[in-house]
């Protein structure tokens, strides 16, 4: 029966409390602004006009368990209850509660109960196929950050994700990294100057590329980041005056070199380019300091996670 009468429990905090203090961005830092204005997105999409079919059921007392089907690394908790406050407060049809029995970032197996919703059940009903989006979604892109993570330890290359992102989803999916044990790269193109490919082929080459970001980032106190595709690029970037160098889709070889050259002038590599769960090891091991890697967010299969009905 749930809720059982005893265990850790942690209550969410509502929607309609006061914010939380400002802070820095640390994994257990949901973003909170972002989120709410998701999940009011998303409360709106799936009742446009009510709930009829469960209204039917009506507003009896009820409890449901989230589950989990499979291992994985949970994320997205914290979104159960303000999805409970805005289908009660769109609906009208009573307060519910979202209480946990693990966290975000917190290691799941197949059968674990993650959190108790209780609450009248047409609120319930109304609320769980939008909290099971979120919840299965988020916790697939941490699981999935999770098995890179592992797959690189002792090696001290960071996983991080990139700007490929589902849009609307950019703050959540990050967070979701950051449940993984991953680092975020720049939330935005205003948070930090990554000259790519495109940038020196509009600027004619690297050097001007580079002179050309540092104009621009200096006085905004940005760092710089420069994309290149094989070593000559790197040489170029590299006797511009580059601290941190993107290699994109090298061959192991070629970013062990890579490695080395930039190593030698003090510089630091991020690895791209395809990277998997079967490759990332391999490419950790050549001694980069960074690897981004798109698919944790764009590419990541949803954690199995059911809404089991208990009263």
């Amino acid at each position: 029966m749930w809720p059982p009468a005893t265990g850790n429990w942690t209550a969410l905090p509502r929607s309609d409390g006061p914010p939380p203090a400002p802070s820095t961005l640390t994994t257990f830092d949901p973003p909170w602004d972002d989120l709410r204005e998701l999940v009011s997105r998303a409360v709106a999409e799936d009742l446009p006009a009510g709930d009829p079919t469960g209204a039917a059921v009506g507003p009896r007392p009820s409890a449901a368990a989230l589950v989990a089907r499979q291992a994985g690394t949970v994320a997205g908790l914290v979104t159960a209850q303000l999805v409970l406050d805005e289908v009660s407060r769109r609906l009208g049809t009573g307060p519910a509660r979202a209480r946990l029995c693990t966290a975000d970032g917190a290691r799941a197996g197949p059968g674990d109960p993650l959190a108790v919703l209780t609450g009248p059940a047409a609120t319930l009903l109304a609320a769980e196929r939008t909290v099971l989006n979120l919840v299965t979604h988020l916790s697939g892109v941490a699981s999935a950050t999770a098995a890179m993570v592992a797959a690189v330890d002792g090696t001290g290359a960071v996983v991080r994700d990139t700007r490929k992102t589902l849009p609307g989803l950019r703050a959540a999916e990050k967070y979701a990294v950051r449940c993984g044990g991953g680092q975020n790269h720049r939330m935005s193109l205003s948070d930090a100057v990554l000259v790519k490919d495109n940038h020196v082929a509009a600027l004619g080459g690297v050097v001007p590329a580079i002179e050309a970001a540092r104009g621009v980032a200096g006085p905004l106190g940005l760092p710089v980041e420069v994309e290149v595709d094989n070593l000559d690029e790197l040489d170029q970037a590299l006797a511009a005056g580059a601290n941190l160098v993107l290699v994109d889709n090298l061959s192991l070889s070629g970013t062990a070199e890579a490695v080395r050259r930039a190593n030698r002038q003090g510089a630091q590599v991020e690895a791209s380019g395809g990277v998997t769960l079967g490759t990332v090891a391999a490419i950790a091991a050549c001694g980069v300091h960074y690897i981004a890697v798109g698919a944790l967010t764009h590419s990541a299969p949803a954690l199995d996670i059911s809404l089991d009905w208990e009263i």
